[in-house]
């Protein structure tokens, strides 16, 4: 092909790909293929001196699709110039004194600050203009609303999602499922106004990594980034360090990923001068300054290995494809499964059939594995008629914007549909399982270990097909049976709350116990009779637990589970919770998820004879906030005054009201 013509082609392909992958749409290409490509247009244009103006190299690769609210940058966002090579990043940075921090995987936002003020939220957009998503600012965790700093501020950073919430979020959505965790935030970002109480259970949270303005002007990044957090931001975790010293951080940051230390996604490391006007001073070239940093990928291991069989897990209503194929070491571990997402990305990739299909495969950003390429393959995939978990018939469906076809479990009462709800079973709140996770969930479904609430307490005879399972281990098995056989011995109230009775959560459940005791429940239940009369419960939540009961299901689910479990005698006195916060004084920051603001939170505490206060001091018994690991000011206060710094979850299984579905 003439190189040109290659050139045009490549531009197409990475610009398109770009397009998908920055406006939360269906991935066309995986990371590694893109920088492969990258790679290839890098070396034409410089063999040939031939570069098209919106070739990748020359923008950020980034259209924005979100043309409403659209505002330009008062500092263009430009990109960082990439390298893979330890040895450039050396030669970079020189005799300077430099930073090595992770490059977050997430979306870019730029916040402005005047008065002491949130002004204004901008996506990154093209790096000249982005989207404005300033109403989104009390849904997004890590972004003060006022800070003590009342001169114009402008601050820049990522905005991710954590592969724990990706994975939970991913597990129980009945519609198209999300590639990866930034994938997931872009689509949640994209969202709008009326959408903000999906914002905050998605739990996005914004990490700073740069100061790009502020009065007086502060030299130095280290000094920028140490403002930025004494004034209760969440910044990226950085390291200040030299050209000599910087292969061992390199190894240093990377074996953290290796070994599974991240949650937060990463994609490789940045560096950046201490000294910001040397920083500042350096050329545009295409959309990268030169001196404003450097980004660091990883190369990418690959293997080749041979597809076993393809395994379909059903989860929430959508049945998803997984390979499993001859295990293979990839970044020091033995791999033997990967995610193939869904029938559209297998028809692309061009699996085959089972032990004639030869896969490419990598650890993407070290920790994902991922089929990127299918070398040899014979026939075509088979695509299950039945879910697995309930046997029930399966169908395609097409979306209807992005066309990506995924299978679904045509059952209404197909038990993987039901996932939040096991999820509400064995959460701290309910039955308190430690080690029951939603992708243990998922599992145990799929395998048809559970298939009932009631079923949990028999997971001890499984015991060889569990330990085989990837993840688990004999030790894993041991504990996980030893918490299942603690959680027989339950408390009432927990577990009313574990039975996932529509609008009836902790603070109803305790108001039935202190009034009529758990048998008292249980004979209303089978008499028939109302709740209405018990304080605090009314016609509305009486009229949903008799709705409950009415269901034949439910009422052979409570007597399996009732089977299972020893509920304690001891029950609380409606004295006693009628105000529940009496004496204690709290402090909350941050966003919350299940309240729908601060205020709601603080009018309840004072309902239960509270207080709530805006400064951590001696007298502060509690600080609420979602994010316990954060290093802002009042996080930092609280711990050395031994305030305890509780999260948004902690208080509702203290002290209020629980999730109700």
């Amino acid at each position: 092909m003439d190189e040109k013509k290659r050139i045009e082609e490549l531009v197409k392909i990475l610009n398109e790909a770009s397009e998908a992958y920055y406006n939360a749409k269906d991935e066309i290409m995986t990371n590694y293929e893109w920088d492969a490509a990258f790679d290839e247009l890098v070396q034409l244009e410089e063999q040939t001196g031939f570069t098209l103006p919106e070739s990748p190299t020359q923008t950020t690769g980034v259209s924005d699709s979100q043309n409403e609210n659209r505002e330009p940058h008062e500092y263009p966002a430009l990109s960082l110039a990439k390298t893979k090579s330890v040895e450039e990043m050396q030669k970079w940075a020189g005799d300077k004194a430099v930073w090595l921090s992770w490059k977050l995987d997430g979306i870019t936002l730029v916040l402005t600050y005047d008065n002491g003020r949130l002004s204004r939220i901008l996506t990154r957009g093209n790096g000249q203009t982005g989207t404005n998503i300033t109403f989104m600012k009390g849904a997004i965790k890590g972004i003060p609303q006022e800070i003590s700093e009342k001169n114009h501020f402008v601050v820049r950073g990522e905005a991710t999602i954590s592969y724990t919430d990706f994975d939970f979020i991913n597990s129980t959505m009945e519609v198209e499922k999300y590639a990866n965790p930034r994938n997931l935030a872009a689509g949640t970002l994209g969202l709008d106004a009326k959408n903000l109480s999906i914002v905050r259970e998605r739990r996005v949270h914004f990490h700073a990594f740069t100061l790009v303005h502020c009065e007086p002007d502060i030299r130095s990044w280290g000094k920028r980034m140490e403002y930025l957090q004494n004034l209760g931001f969440s910044v990226v975790e950085h390291e200040l360090t030299d050209a000599g010293n910087l292969p061992e951080k390199i190894l240093q940051f990377s074996e953290r990923v290796e070994n599974g230390e991240m949650d937060i996604p990463v994609d490789g490391l940045v560096l950046c001068y201490d000294d910001t006007v040397y920083a500042s001073e350096g050329s545009v070239t295409g959309h990268h300054a030169t001196n404003a940093g450097l980004a660091f990928k990883w190369q990418d291991v690959s293997a080749e290995t041979t597809l076993l069989q393809v395994e379909w897990s059903c989860a929430a209503s959508t049945i998803s494809p997984i390979a499993v194929f001859s295990p293979v070491k990839l970044e020091g571990t033995t791999v033997s499964r990967a995610s193939l997402c869904n029938i559209s990305e297998m028809k692309r990739l061009g699996i085959g059939e089972n032990k004639k299909t030869v896969l490419e495969v990598i650890k993407a950003n070290k920790i994902i594995p991922k089929c990127i390429a299918v070398k040899e393959a014979e026939g075509e995939f088979e695509i299950p008629d039945v879910c697995p978990v309930c046997g029930a018939a399966t169908e395609i469906q097409e979306a209807p914007k992005s066309g990506t076809l995924t299978l679904h479990c045509t059952n209404p009462e197909c038990s993987a549909k039901h996932i939040k709800k096991y999820e509400r079973f064995v959460s701290k709140a309910g039955m308190d399982i430690d080690g029951f996770s939603v992708e243990t969930i998922v599992k145990f479904l799929n395998q048809k270990i559970i298939s009932d609430f009631s079923d949990i307490y028999h997971v001890s005879q499984f015991e060889e097909e569990i330990i085989e399972m990837e993840g688990f281990g004999e030790k894993r098995f041991r504990n996980l049976v030893q918490a299942v056989e603690k959680s027989r011995d339950v408390e009432p109230v927990p577990l009313i709350y574990a039975l996932c009775i529509p609008m009836i959560g902790t603070d109803a459940a305790k108001k039935i116990v202190g009034q009529i005791g758990f048998d008292g429940f249980l004979r209303r239940l089978e008499e028939g009779e109302e709740f209405d009369d018990i304080d605090g419960i009314g016609p509305e939540k009486s009229g949903s637990i008799r709705q409950w009961y009415s269901d034949k299901k439910n009422v052979e689910q409570l007597a399996r589970i009732l089977r299972e479990v020893r509920v304690k005698k001891a029950e609380l006195s409606v004295e006693k919770q009628d105000r529940r916060c009496e004496g204690l004084t709290f402090v909350v920051t941050g966003s919350l998820v299940h309240y729908a603001n601060r205020g709601e939170l603080k009018a309840y505490i004072e309902s239960q004879g509270g207080a709530v206060t805006g400064s951590v001091s001696g007298k502060t018994d509690f600080l609420v906030n979602n994010d316990t690991s954060s290093t802002s000011a009042k996080n930092t206060k609280a711990k050395a005054l031994g305030v305890p710094i509780i999260s948004e979850e902690e208080f509702i299984v203290r002290w209020a009201d629980g999730i109700t579905f």
